[in-house]
């Protein structure tokens, strides 16, 4: 029989103190970041879940059983976290109309976006990158695909000065000619 101290096996059979268990612990929550970005694709999140995981690791350290995997151990804790939790937000957000008549579900005060205006929008504004004369639209264009200034320069044997100076104009074409789109 442990005293208290004694919390589990390692892989050698040896049993290790709540101290060797912590730092164990530590040295693999470094492993675990990745696969919480992974799964929550937003850095807060993730250290959120990090942090759940370690906590709900260390607080029952002592069903952790010996002969197995830590690092695997570790991973189920964090996705079995973070399955619950997205579960949990899911049910927050999903609404149940109880009323008699089902007042909420028609009263027409949700609009739900198709994104037909989006292809109308894209459509007008290729129109307006068309009409640019070649001069402008060129450096725009290079400089939207992610060229730098000095690469555009290069490339078409001008001077930096007025690859800047296009490509300003360009746009000040473009958010005139697109003003219609300008929200408030």
């Amino acid at each position: 029989m442990f005293n208290n101290k004694y919390i589990y096996l390692n892989k050698n059979n040896i049993a290790m103190t709540t101290a060797e268990f912590s730092y164990s612990l530590n040295q693999q929550s470094k492993s675990l970041r990745p696969f919480a970005l992974r799964l929550t694709r937003d850095l807060d999140d993730a250290n959120d879940l990090l942090q759940d995981t370690v906590l709900k690791a260390f607080t029952n350290r002592d069903k952790f059983s010996d002969g197995t995997n830590l690092r695997a151990w570790l991973y189920t804790i964090m996705k079995n976290t973070f399955f619950t939790n997205y579960q949990r937000m899911v049910r927050r957000a999903t609404f149940v109309d109880t009323t008699e008549n089902l007042h909420y579900i028609n009263s027409g005060e949700v609009a739900i976006e198709n994104n037909a205006d989006g292809e109308f929008t894209l459509e007008d504004i290729n129109k307006c990158i068309e009409k640019l004369d070649e001069g402008y639209r060129v450096p725009f264009m290079m400089h939207f695909r992610g060229f730098k200034y000095q690469e555009i320069a290069e490339k078409l044997e001008l001077p930096i000065g007025t690859v800047k100076n296009r490509i300003h104009i360009a746009r000040k074409i473009l958010k005139d000619d697109l003003k219609v789109y300008k929200q408030d």
